[in-house]
C-alpha cells in the first residue's frame, strides 16, 4: 500500500486553522524571515503556480540557503521550483526533500528534463507516491472544504491507482464505484502573486489552477508578491481578491519573484537562464559551482537577479511579455 504522507483528518487541521489570527495584522517581512519562521525541518511543503508560471522561486532559494531538511513536497505540475529544491539533495548539503507526492515533476515542459531532479527521483533516497494532476488538485479541494476526502471517477482503470493511497469506494446512494481522494493539508505553502496588501489579501491574473484551494488548505501560507498595494486599494474591488488575509501568515514583496519563470502580464520567462540550469546539471562539479555562485553564495534573491543580468535583462523580459500581450 502506498504511503499517505500527511493526515487527511479534517478535525486536526481545523484545530491548526483555529489558532491563526483573525484580525488585520501587519504580516510584511523579508523572505529570509518568513522561511525562518514558517518552514520547519520535516514539514510538508506545497508551491503555487503552474509549470513555470507564477512560481515562488525566491522562497525555494531561501529554503536551500537555510538548509531546511527532510521536507515532504507536493509535485503538482512543478517545474523549476522542483528543480531548485532538488538541488538541496546534494552530497554535503543534506536532504532537502525526503518524500514526494508526484503528479508532474522532473520535466520542464518543452525545455526537457532536469538531469539532477531525475537523479534525485531515481536515487532511492526519496519516497515517492504517484497522482494525476487532477487528483492531486482534488486533494487541496477536499482540504479547502474541510473534509477528509472527496469522491471522484478519476484514476479508475489506470496503473496510477495502484501506486497511490486513494481507495475504491461504493457510493451509498447509487452503488457506483468511485475513488476516495484523501485531503491534503500542507504544513506550509509558498505562493507568488501579482499584488498583496500588508495584511495578506492577494490578487493575481492568468492561470490560477489550484492556488485558490491551496491557500485555504495549508496550515501556514507564505505569500511573495510583485508589489505591495495599499489596503484601501484592495477594498475598492474586494471581488478581485482570490486569497483573503485570513489564510496568510507572511507577505514578502519580491519584484520578479517568479524569475526565471514567467509572470502573466509582467515578464516573460528567461529561457536562456533555464537552459543554463539544465546544462550545468549534466556535470556535478559545474552544478555545485553554479549553486554556490547563484544561491548559497548570495544573501538574497535580489543579488541572484543581479547575477542573472540585473535590471537590463529584466526589462528585456518585461518588454517581451508586453509585446506578446499586444500580439506582436
Amino acid at each position: 500500500m502506498a504511503s499517505l504522507f500527511t493526515s487527511p483528518a479534517s478535525d486536526d487541521a481545523r484545530a491548526a486553522f483555529a489558532a491563526k489570527p483573525r484580525g488585520l495584522v501587519d504580516k510584511v517581512m523579508t523572505v529570509t524571515e518568513a522561511v525562518a519562521r514558517f518552514v520547519r525541518d520535516g514539514d510538508y511543503l506545497a508551491t503555487g503556480g503552474f509549470g513555470t508560471n507564477r512560481i515562488p522561486s525566491a522562497v525555494c532559494h531561501e529554503i536551500l540557503r537555510q538548509k531546511k531538511q527532510h521536507l515532504g513536497f507536493s509535485g503538482h505540475t512543478t517545474t523549476h521550483d522542483f528543480q531548485i529544491l532538488c538541488a538541496g539533495n546534494l552530497t554535503g548539503r543534506g536532504q532537502t526533500l525526503s518524500r514526494i507526492d508526484a503528479a508532474y515533476v522532473v520535466g520542464l515542459e518543452a525545455r526537457g528534463l532536469s538531469p539532477h531532479a531525475r537523479k534525485v527521483m531515481e536515487s532511492g533516497t526519496v519516497e515517492v507516491v504517484e497522482w494525476s494532476n487532477y487528483t492531486l488538485a482534488l486533494r487541496y479541494t477536499a482540504a479547502a472544504m474541510g473534509v477528509p476526502f472527496v469522491p471522484a471517477r478519476s484514476l479508475m482503470g489506470t496503473d496510477t491507482l495502484s501506486h497511490c493511497p486513494a481507495k475504491l469506494i461504493e457510493c451509498p446512494f447509487t452503488g457506483e464505484k468511485l475513488v476516495a481522494v484523501p485531503a491534503l493539508y500542507p504544513d506550509v505553502a509558498a505562493i507568488h502573486v501579482h499584488e498583496a496588501d500588508r495584511y495578506g489579501n492577494c490578487r493575481f491574473t492568468g492561470t490560477s489552477v489550484a492556488d485558490f484551494d491551496l491557500a485555504r488548505a495549508s496550515k501556514r501560507v507564505i505569500i511573495t508578491c510583485e508589489r505591495l498595494v495599499p489596503h484601501d486599494e484592495m477594498r475598492l474591488n474586494p471581488h478581485l481578491t482570490q486569497i483573503p488575509f485570513l489564510c496568510v501568515d507572511a507577505v514578502c514583496e519580491v519584484p520578479f519573484g517568479s524569475y526565471p519563470g514567467n509572470m502573466p502580464g509582467e515578464y516573460f520567462s528567461d529561457e536562456d537562464h533555464m537552459k543554463l540550469w539544465i546544462e550545468v546539471e549534466k556535470d556535478p562539479a559545474a552544478h555545485a559551482q553554479f549553486l554556490e555562485d547563484h544561491i548559497f553564495g548570495v544573501n538574497d534573491f535580489a543579488e541572484y537577479l543581479d547575477l542573472c543580468g540585473g535590471l537590463k535583462r529584466l526589462q528585456t523580459l518585461r518588454q517581451r511579455e508586453l509585446l506578446l500581450h499586444l500580439g506582436r
